[in-house]
C-alpha cells in the first residue's frame, strides 16, 4: 500500500500540473497572445505523453490545443501534422464513428478552409456531418455545428445556394433545442445575416443583424465581445450601403466594448480599429484614417509580432490610404512589405498571397507604372489557375 501511494502521488502530481497548464491556454489564448499560450501548449503536451502515454485521448486533446494556436497565428503548416496525429489517436481510441473523431474532423477541415484548400476541406466537414447524425441524431445541437461548417465552406467559395438551406436547418435545429433567444441562435442568426449580405439582400441581413445584436445583449449583457462582433455585422452592412454615419457609430460601439473588455492590445482592438478606419476612408478623412490604421499596426506588431500574416494585412491598409492621397513612394514600400510577409508565412502559393498581388497591381496601375502592374497581375493569376 505503502509503495502504491508513492507511486500513485507523482502520476496524480502529473496531472494536476497538465489541468494547470491547459487553463493557462486558455487564459493566454482570450487575451490574444497567441504566442505565449503556444510555448505553454507545448509543455502540457509534453506532461500529456509523459503522464498519459503517447497514444492517450488526452495527448490529442493536447495536440488539438497547440495546433489551434498556431493556426490563430496562421502557422498552417505546423497546425497541420499535429491535427492529423490527434485524429489518429482519437480514431484509435474511440473508433472511427466517434463524435470526438468528428470534432477533430472539423477542426482539420477549418485548417484547409483557411489555407484555400476546399477540395480537401469538404469531405472532412461532411464524414464529420454524418458521424454526429449517426451518433447524436438529425436534431441535435452538434449537427447544427456541422451544418454550419460546411456552410462556411460554402460560402467562403461563393456557393451561396448550396450554403443557404444549410443554415437555415442549422438555425432550426438551435431554435429548437435551445429556444429563440439563445446565445448560439444569435451566432445562427449572425451567419445567416452574413449570407444574405454578401448576396446583396441586404433587410433580410439587417433584420437577422439586429436580432443578434438584441439576443446577445438581453443574454451575454451590453459589453461582450459577441455583441461587439453584432455592432461590427452591422456596420459592415451600412458601410456597403455607403450609410457611412449609420456605420460610424456601429464601429465606435463595437471598438468600446472590445477595448473594456479585452483591453487596449488585444488584436480584435486592431481589427475595430482598422474597420473604423475604413469608414474614415471612404468619405475621404485621410488623417482620421491614417491615424487609427498606424494604431491598428501597433498593436498587431505588439501582440502578434513582425511577421504575422495580420501585419500584411494592416501594412496594406495604411497603403491604402497613402495611394489614396497620392503618396505613392510611401504606399509602395508597405505594399512590399507586406507581399514579404504573406509569402513568408502563407507559401508563395496561397490564396491571399494572390490577393496582395492584385492589390499590388491595381496601385501600380494608379501610379503609372503599367510594367510593374502587369508583372504583379500575371503573378496573381498564375496562383489563382492552380487548384487549391
Amino acid at each position: 500500500m505503502v509503495l502504491a501511494v508513492s507511486i500513485a502521488l507523482p502520476a496524480y502530481a502529473q496531472e494536476t500540473l497538465w489541468n494547470e497548464l491547459n487553463e493557462k491556454v486558455t487564459a493566454l489564448y482570450e487575451q490574444g497572445r497567441y504566442a505565449e499560450a503556444a510555448t505553454i501548449a507545448k509543455e502540457a503536451l509534453k506532461v500529456a505523453e509523459d503522464t498519459f502515454g503517447p497514444d492517450n485521448p488526452n495527448v490529442a486533446t493536447a495536440l488539438n490545443n497547440l495546433a489551434g494556436l498556431y493556426q490563430a497565428q496562421e502557422r498552417y503548416a505546423e497546425a497541420e501534422p499535429l491535427y492529423q496525429r490527434a485524429l489518429a489517436i482519437r480514431e484509435e481510441a474511440l473508433g472511427r464513428e466517434d463524435p470526438g473523431v468528428a470534432t477533430l474532423l472539423n477542426n482539420l477541415a477549418e485548417l484547409y478552409r483557411a489555407e484555400g484548400r476546399y477540395a480537401e476541406a469538404e469531405p472532412l466537414y461532411k464524414r464529420a456531418l454524418a458521424i454526429d447524425e449517426k451518433a447524436l441524431g438529425k436534431d441535435d445541437p452538434g449537427v447544427a455545428t456541422d451544418l454550419n461548417n460546411l456552410a462556411l465552406l460554402y460560402y467562403s467559395q461563393g456557393k451561396y445556394a448550396e450554403a443557404e438551406p444549410l443554415y437555415q436547418r442549422a438555425l432550426v435545429i438551435w431554435e429548437k433545442a435551445l429556444g429563440r433567444n439563445d446565445p448560439q441562435v444569435a451566432t445562427a442568426s449572425n451567419h445567416l445575416a452574413e449570407l444574405y449580405r454578401a448576396q446583396g439582400k441586404y433587410v433580410e441581413a439587417e433584420l437577422l443583424y439586429r436580432r443578434a445584436v438584441r439576443i446577445w445583449e438581453r443574454t451575454l449583457g451590453r459589453n461582450d465581445p459577441q455583441v461587439a462582433i453584432a455592432y461590427n455585422n452591422l456596420a459592415d452592412l451600412y458601410r456597403v450601403q455607403g450609410k457611412y454615419a449609420s456605420a460610424e457609430t456601429s464601429y465606435k460601439s463595437a471598438l468600446a466594448i472590445m477595448e473594456k473588455t479585452l483591453g487596449p492590445d488585444h488584436p480584435e482592438v486592431a481589427a475595430s480599429l482598422n474597420n473604423l478606419a475604413g469608414v474614415y476612408q471612404a468619405q475621404r478623412k485621410y488623417a482620421e484614417a491614417e491615424s487609427l490604421y498606424q494604431q491598428a499596426l501597433a498593436i498587431v506588431k505588439k501582440t502578434l509580432g513582425p511577421d504575422h500574416p495580420y501585419m500584411a494585412a494592416s501594412l496594406i491598409n495604411l497603403a491604402g490610404v497613402y495611394q489614396a492621397q497620392g503618396k505613392y513612394a510611401e504606399a509602395e514600400s508597405l505594399y512590399q512589405q507586406a507581399l514579404a510577409i504573406a509569402k513568408k508565412t502563407l507559401g508563395p502559393d496561397h490564396p491571399k498571397v494572390a490577393t496582395v498581388l492584385e492589390k499590388m497591381a491595381r496601385f501600380y496601375k494608379k501610379a503609372g507604372k503599367q510594367e510593374e502592374a502587369e508583372k504583379f497581375e500575371e503573378q496573381a493569376k498564375a496562383i489563382r489557375s492552380k487548384p487549391q
